[in-house]
């Protein structure tokens, strides 16, 4: 099934998602000809506080001024996406919501389960709990963003996939089959020496069930050398030229706490490329 209803999550507090975010989304949307919704939020900032604080620095009027700082940068970036969506003859919408800060991430994740892929920027330390909900709560794929500008419209050409036969790299991979059909080269990369795994029924195996899908797939093996996970795939997508990276993301849940896996945190927090994360 083809990526035709994409969600586009721009965060407006304590900083504005940079509107770079917004021209790579429009353009990821055009490449996939799908309808984009972006939705910002206005969030009423709780500042705790005795009776004696409120009196003496008036917390209610802080909390009133970060709100309407919170809302003028939403309709701001709600109004750069329509212009760069209209521009592009995209399809489109906007959804401006009102809530509390410790309920965005519920709010976003209910928004992500409606649709057929969800694009985010990279998560700053006070979002992270939004971007770890969206991944392993919404039950659809998550395309994490590199906030630096690029230098040209997004493309998708060459496709990574991080392959380990696990059962969340092989969700990933199901999950990414229209962004195969799309590009023009997909790469599958091993790294060896890291884990082990059931080498007669992979990667041979998974570029021939690809092949059945019409998609013509190059093998590459690389060696860990003792290094990160995380380090050794961002090395791996430099040195190809790819343009968007396929991946489980890895993790678990204590306490309502999400514990990432190594290489899941690495790239979601620093990806050089947009990483296209499925759980």
């Amino acid at each position: 099934m083809a990526f035709k209803d994409v969600l586009l999550t721009l965060t407006s507090y304590p900083e504005p998602t940079p509107v770079s975010i917004v021209n790579d989304a429009v353009s990821i949307a055009a490449a996939l000809r799908a309808h984009l919704a972006a939705i910002s939020c206005e969030v009423h900032v709780e500042v705790p506080g005795n009776f004696l604080a409120k009196a003496i620095i008036d917390i209610p009027g802080i909390a009133a001024h970060e709100t309407a700082k919170s809302r003028k940068n939403a309709k701001d970036l709600l109004a750069a996406f329509e212009a760069a969506a209209a521009k592009s003859g995209v399809t489109h919408e906007t959804i401006f919501e009102k809530c509390a800060t410790h309920r965005t991430p519920t709010l976003l994740v209910y928004y992500a389960r409606l649709r057929d892929l969800t694009i985010m920027p990279v998560p700053e330390s006070y979002d992270l709990w939004c971007a770890e909900e969206i991944i392993f709560e919404s039950g659809r794929p998550t395309l994490i963003l590199p906030t630096v500008p690029r230098s040209r419209p997004f493309q998708l050409d060459t496709v990574g996939v991080a392959w380990d036969f696990s059962r969340t790299a092989t969700r990933a991979v199901s999950d990414a089959l229209p962004l195969f059909d799309k590009a023009k080269k997909v790469r599958v990369v091993i790294v060896t020496n890291e884990k082990s795994f059931d080498s007669k029924h992979s990667p041979e195996e998974l570029a021939k069930n690809l092949a059945h899908h019409g998609i013509d797939v190059v093998l590459d093996e690389v060696d860990a050398e003792g290094r990160p996970i995380g380090e050794v795939l961002e090395a791996y997508v430099l040195s190809r030229g790819i343009d968007l990276l396929v991946m489980g993301a890895y993790g678990q849940s204590r306490w309502r706490e999400v514990v990432l896996g190594g290489a899941t945190r690495s790239l979601l927090l620093k990806p050089p490329v947009p990483v296209f994360f499925s759980r």
